[in-house]
């Protein structure tokens, strides 16, 4: 007999990887800073543009990435897109004080920063053991960053200008590594793996299934 109770119910939601919007975001913030770092550009009015892109696209945008890659049960993208998100609206609220003359920068200002920038080398390179060899595209933003961090670190910290300078030219390997591999995943979320990764074949079989499958209306192969 039927008790009126219909049975549980189990449908999967199908998402976009989020670390598109995370590495995108990452790479134009990133290479922002970086190319000042490594001297490319440089002026007084520094603080008033890149607070608002590090605040909104770097920290907003890649902080969302890391809350929906818990969603996405994707751990090691949750971890670096919520740290560097949580950074980079840190570093936007920083530059936004320093532009309205509530911060001086100088040495001491150098000294705090560097410290900020050992804890972020040390999380990412987490990350980096983490992945390994498993997507290399991932790999190369990964490692990458954290020896750029590690360079500002080691640079801010002894006030060295070169360590500052290696550190920028690192960093914007990095954010050339993430627009990379941000616009490889979004052509494999369209189906068109036009960029290859580098995957490992545990990763191969893992980006095989797809979370739309089974699911009302979706066919199979598709």
């Amino acid at each position: 007999m039927s008790n009126g109770i219909s049975p549980a119910r189990t449908f999967l939601q199908p998402i976009a990887a989020p670390s598109i919007v995370g590495l995108f975001g990452f790479a134009v913030s990133t290479f922002m800073v970086a190319a000042n770092l490594a001297g490319w550009y440089g002026s007084s009015s520094e603080p008033v543009f890149l607070f608002p892109l590090a605040f909104a696209f770097g920290g907003i945008a890649q902080f969302a990435a890391g809350m929906w890659s818990f969603k996405a049960r994707d751990a090691v993208a949750a971890g670096i897109h919520s740290t560097w998100g949580a950074f980079w609206i840190g570093y936007g609220i920083l530059w936004y004080m320093v532009a309205r003359g509530m911060v001086s920068t100088g040495r001491a200002f150098d000294l705090g920063l560097g410290y900020w920038f050992i804890g972020l080398t040390a999380v990412t390179f987490l990350g980096a053991m983490i992945i390994g060899t498993d997507n290399i595209a991932l790999s190369a933003v990964l490692n990458t960053l954290w020896l750029g961090a590690g360079a500002l670190a080691v640079g801010l910290l002894t006030a060295t200008h070169f360590w500052v300078v290696i550190a920028g030219y690192l960093l914007i390997l990095s954010a050339i590594a993430a627009w990379y591999t941000g616009g490889a995943l979004m052509a494999a979320g369209m189906g068109k793996p036009m960029f290859p990764m580098g995957l490992s074949r545990r990763e191969r079989e893992k980006a095989g299934f797809s979370a739309g499958f089974g699911e009302p209306g979706v066919k199979r192969g598709q």
